[in-house]
């Protein structure tokens, strides 16, 4: 469905100071904007916290074509465990490999040309060790699955994401909206799908008038709906609405009307700024 778009994945990160350093100077993203909130999100964007935490969105390009990272810092939440849920998010960039070995990030070549690092808090980047053939390098995020025909099943049938590639035997497949956005890859695995408390978030917009047919579709095949068609403010800036989804395997899907996204998302020349300045206040070497 060419009106749909891949969006962010959402992380939640206990040392804001060495992430923000890893999309930065290694991974050579740039702050698109940052946010500070007062208390939690009506839509748990940073998760089941009511205090005060901050949003930064990281990437190598405007939200309107290209797939970015959202960094959800929960004041006093140092860290968090991870799950097996997130496997992984793969880049083409020979500059970031570049950056981490001039920055001695540690690094592993797990296949010819294709190497393995961790963004602080352990999250996997497999970053592909020559220049991007298109605008956005992000390729592709990894997820796993319990069950792959039914993950195919909700995704591809009910969230109308074409399948592009499906592997039965090394149980995989690759799905997205469109050829040049990034793509989402469903891996099966042995077991549960444990989410433990790093648990992130992936999100795609819809033509606003999308979401209230979505929600109906979720409640008519027995899908679980974590948050129901809601209006979210930011001081300042657009009001979206977002209807947050959860797949057989439990990972949070939020759909934003498209329209608002747009005017919300775009770049905020101060947004480096904004985050440097919180860098300067007591602590933050440990945040």
């Amino acid at each position: 469905m060419a009106s749909r778009r891949a969006l962010h994945f959402v992380f939640k990160v206990g040392n804001r100071f060495q992430t923000v350093h890893f999309y930065r100077d290694i991974l050579g993203m740039k702050v698109l904007r940052h946010e500070e909130f007062e208390e939690g999100c009506k839509a748990s964007c940073n998760g089941p916290y009511d205090g005060k935490w901050s949003k930064t969105m990281v990437g190598f390009g405007p939200e309107d074509n290209h797939f970015v990272a959202e960094l959800t810092y929960n004041y006093g939440i140092g860290d968090y465990k991870l799950g097996n849920d997130f496997m992984g998010i793969m880049l083409t960039s020979s500059q970031a490999v570049s950056n981490a070995r001039k920055l001695k990030w540690p690094i592993t070549e797990v296949e010819d040309g294709v190497f393995e690092t961790e963004a602080p808090g352990g999250y996997k980047f497999y970053l592909q060790n020559h220049s991007s053939p298109q605008s956005d390098p992000i390729l592709k995020v990894t997820l796993a699955v319990s069950d792959l025909q039914k993950s195919l099943h909700y995704w591809s049938d009910l969230l109308e994401m074409k399948i592009y590639r499906k592997d039965e035997e090394k149980k995989r497949a690759l799905l997205g909206y469109a050829d040049n956005q990034c793509k989402l890859e469903l891996q099966g695995i042995e077991g549960a799908v444990d989410h433990a408390t790093a648990f992130g978030r992936i999100a795609f917009s819809c033509p606003q008038k999308e979401l209230p047919e979505l929600e109906s579709l979720m409640k008519r095949e027995n899908q679980k709906i974590l948050t129901p068609l809601v209006s979210l403010d930011t001081p300042g800036k657009a009001t979206v609405q977002v209807v947050i989804l959860s797949d057989p395997d439990g990972h949070e899907i939020c759909f934003v009307g498209d329209e608002a996204f747009r005017e919300l998302s775009k770049i905020d020349p101060d947004g480096s700024k904004l985050l440097d300045n919180v860098s300067h206040t007591p602590g933050f070497l440990s945040q």
